[in-house]
């Protein structure tokens, strides 16, 4: 069990200063966390709009089409995003082989992977709210407006994506940098299953079940029955949060295992390839 007395706000506020001051001092990084969800939004928001069009679709139902899809689309972003800027925070001690001098520091795992999960809601903020003001200006979608049912799908989805980073960073700690693409594709290994742009319906049945055991299921098969059928479907949501805090559990024990399993194979201090 974590000592909630030991925990120090300050070490945790020490790395998200030094988080923050690296993500500061690059405007490439700033700017890459902006360009690729505009891009997607942009580009799945115009094609829907083309669609749309092009098959005379009435303007209500046209309206719903594609807030469905923009709505999936930052959603998405947000569960990826989140993912990454848990994982990437932790790859920028892998990329200056600085683990081994934290860990020998007086900065405590729990502390470390609290400063990581801060770290990712700014790196989410910094790349996903400009996105969502583009999606109002430009195809009249308002996440926001969204209100109570948003804040239950942003808590279902930020804890989905810190479970993932937290299991990635664990492997990455014990098999050093040549699993460094998990950090990228894993969580695309997960999209098809989360029935983000389409519903669980569309699967074939055999494959349903799999996809109700993912956080995020939940959570877009809630965001078609705000924005088409006008309720938010709580079961739903709780569901999923449920979920989310055994798979929560599930890796941090994964992680420690991994993290004690690297102390004794002496791979901290051998972090490249």
């Amino acid at each position: 069990m974590i000592d909630a007395a030991a925990i120090s706000l300050g070490r945790i506020g020490a790395m998200v200063l030094r988080y923050t001051y690296l993500l500061r001092s690059s405007w490439p990084r700033i700017l890459e966390m902006v360009y690729w969800p505009a891009v997607q939004m942009l580009t799945w928001g115009f094609l829907q709009t083309y669609l749309v069009r092009a098959q005379g679709v009435a303007p209500n139902s046209a309206a719903i089409a594609a807030g469905t899809l923009i709505g999936a689309v930052l959603l998405w972003d947000i569960l990826l995003r989140g993912q990454q800027g848990f994982s990437f925070s932790f790859l920028e001690e892998m990329w200056s082989r600085n683990i081994a001098n934290l860990l020998m520091s007086p900065l405590r795992p729990a502390e470390f992977v609290v400063a990581l999960m801060v770290m990712s809601l700014i790196r989410l903020a910094v790349g996903v709210v400009p996105v969502t003001l583009m999606a109002i200006e430009f195809f009249g979608f308002n996440l926001w407006a969204l209100g109570f049912a948003f804040a239950a799908f942003f808590v279902v989805l930020i804890v989905f994506a810190w479970s993932v980073g937290l299991l990635v960073s664990g492997i990455l700690l014990r098999y050093g940098l040549g699993a460094e693409n998990l950090a990228w594709s894993l969580m695309f290994i997960i999209q098809p299953l989360g029935c983000i742009f389409y519903p669980v319906a569309a699967l074939p049945g055999w494959l349903q079940p799999i996809c109700w055991v993912l956080p995020p299921t939940y959570v877009f098969e809630g965001l078609r029955g705000v924005l088409i059928d006008h309720v938010l479907h709580t079961d739903l949501m709780l569901t999923g949060l449920a979920i989310d805090s055994l798979l929560f559990m599930g890796a941090a024990f994964a992680f420690a295992w991994l993290l004690a399993s690297a102390r004794r194979a002496g791979t901290l201090l051998q972090t490249g390839e």
